[in-house]
């Protein structure tokens, strides 16, 4: 199949139930924030240490972004190298695997773009009916 091919979905074909499991699973990582803001952040900086994410991504724990690293990490969209000096130098970039996923998120951003207005007047209208 050729990339200029499109593939479609047929709503009756019998689910894989890994490819479910597998959509879960990054729905619920990606819809989390924190993975969106390290995401974006390495996306746009490349290779990163911790301390910088950590400055770079506001209101994140230490805690939170040891989680969040580790996770993004076993999914393979991250990569850490720890470098053998004293102290320990770790650092995080976007593998392949993880570029493409925010490719696949970029479309959020410009569908924000293009319907925020239409966003706050409904939210507008909702809160003034009381």
């Amino acid at each position: 199949m050729s990339t200029q091919e499109k593939i479609v979905h047929d709503p009756n074909a019998p689910v894989d139930p890994r490819v479910e499991m597998l959509v879960n699973d990054l729905i619920g990582r990606v819809a989390d924030k924190w993975t969106l803001l390290v995401l974006e952040e390495l996306e746009d900086n490349g290779v990163l240490r911790f301390t910088e994410l950590a400055r770079m991504v506001p209101g994140i724990s230490q805690k939170m972004l040891t989680q969040t690293l580790r996770a993004m990490e076993r999914d393979g969209l991250v990569e850490r190298t720890v470098h053998p000096v004293i102290p320990p130098k770790v650092e995080y970039r976007l593998t392949d695997l993880g570029h493409s996923l925010g490719e696949a998120f970029c479309g959020v951003w410009h569908w924000a773009g293009d319907n925020l207005d239409r966003v706050e007047a409904a939210r507008k209208a909702f809160d003034d009916r009381g």
